[in-house]
């Protein structure tokens, strides 16, 4: 079978490999679908702890049951499913306290010692797989590692009925965040990006206060106000934006070694809560729930799907910010334009 493998720092392949034989508690899976995300960037550059080469990337997976091993029980060959990538230790104290997603041995499928999905076929511990309804979209669902992200995200957040959100990032994870903001109560969910292009996505998911910069905004302050870009000037141009007792979100993932400056005597003053989210964490299941329930519209979110030999220019799209959510659709020998992104088309 085909697979991309990253052999070692900034050094990708895509070759054949042995079809994987199940093992106790595992289940082998024909991919459907893996999103291409940004810790697959990082991993191949170096950026992502604990990655040990060579090892096949793709965490955002979907795909139907070829073969159980022994003792797996509820799911059956043929099953449609979606892999939820994340595993901690469960011994430490971090994980005891219920907080796996913070474990220091915490790890995922194609981002540190096990293989993912950028393959025609791969293996996945019993645990993670969650089947699907039989005409559950496989495509589609393979948003639902990102959602179970951001509903992870929602749960640290005081939500109440009828809070303004502010949405920096127009992207997969920022339309994501702003779908959902309306399910947790939002009045008015206000998205900027300084790219016009990628606020036609929201437009197109029926958001209208949209703005390449806050200013131009007739509100002045947000009771919630999340970053999804993991830019320093946009946090820096958020953070002040908050309301009196409300809420930053970190979403987006900054630089290690890039600092931000606020004001702590306004923190102080206006007790402004600032949080970050890590991951997925006891989310997977209500992703896979929501998703089903037709808790987010995918279709104008996916753009384009790449068959694995042309997972460099997937990468590329990605990296130029040229696409929307751009996939690897493995058992696909073509690749796609699922979305006319031109100025007509668009």
């Amino acid at each position: 079978m085909r697979a991309v493998v990253y052999e070692s720092l900034n050094t990708m392949v895509v070759t054949d490999r042995p079809i994987p034989q199940p093992g106790p508690q595992q289940v082998l899976i024909e991919t459907a679908a893996v999103g291409i995300c940004g810790t697959d960037l990082h991993v191949l550059q170096g950026e992502f702890e604990g990655t040990v080469f060579p090892i096949v990337p793709g965490h955002e997976a979907t795909g139907r049951v070829l073969a159980v091993g022994p003792g797996v029980e509820g799911i059956t060959p043929g099953d449609h499913v979606v892999v939820a990538p994340a595993t901690s230790c469960n011994k430490c104290e971090l994980c005891l306290m219920g907080k796996g997603n913070l474990c220091r041995k915490w790890a995922g499928i194609g981002m540190v010692d096990t293989d993912g999905a950028s393959q025609q076929q791969f293996l996945a511990a019993a645990e993670l797989v969650y089947t699907l309804k039989p005409e559950t979209d496989l495509n589609h669902a393979a948003l639902i590692e990102p959602i179970a992200c951001v509903i992870h995200a929602y749960d640290l957040i005081d939500t109440k009925l009828g809070q303004h959100y502010l949405v920096y990032g127009s992207g997969t994870i920022g339309l994501l965040v702003a779908q959902l903001a309306l399910r947790v109560g939002a009045a008015s969910v206000t998205v900027v990006d300084i790219s016009k292009d990628r606020l036609k996505t929201a437009q197109e998911l029926g958001f209208t206060e949209l703005f390449t910069s806050a200013d131009d905004s007739s509100r002045d302050e947000w009771d919630i106000v999340i970053d999804c870009t993991g830019v320093i000037k946009a946090i820096e141009d958020g953070i002040p934006r908050v309301k009196p007792g409300g809420t930053f979100l970190h979403f987006g993932v900054a630089p290690v070694e890039a600092r931000a400056q606020y004001s702590p005597f306004r923190l102080f003053r206006d007790e402004i809560t600032i949080l970050g989210t890590m991951a997925v964490h006891q989310s997977f299941g209500r992703a896979v729930e929501m998703f089903e329930a037709g808790a987010i519209n995918p279709v104008p979110l996916i753009s384009h799907s790449f068959a694995i030999e042309d997972y460099d220019k997937a990468l590329e799209m990605f990296q130029a910010g040229t696409g929307r959510k751009v996939q690897i659709r493995p058992n696909d020998t073509q690749s796609r334009v699922l979305l006319d992104l031109s100025p007509a088309g668009a």
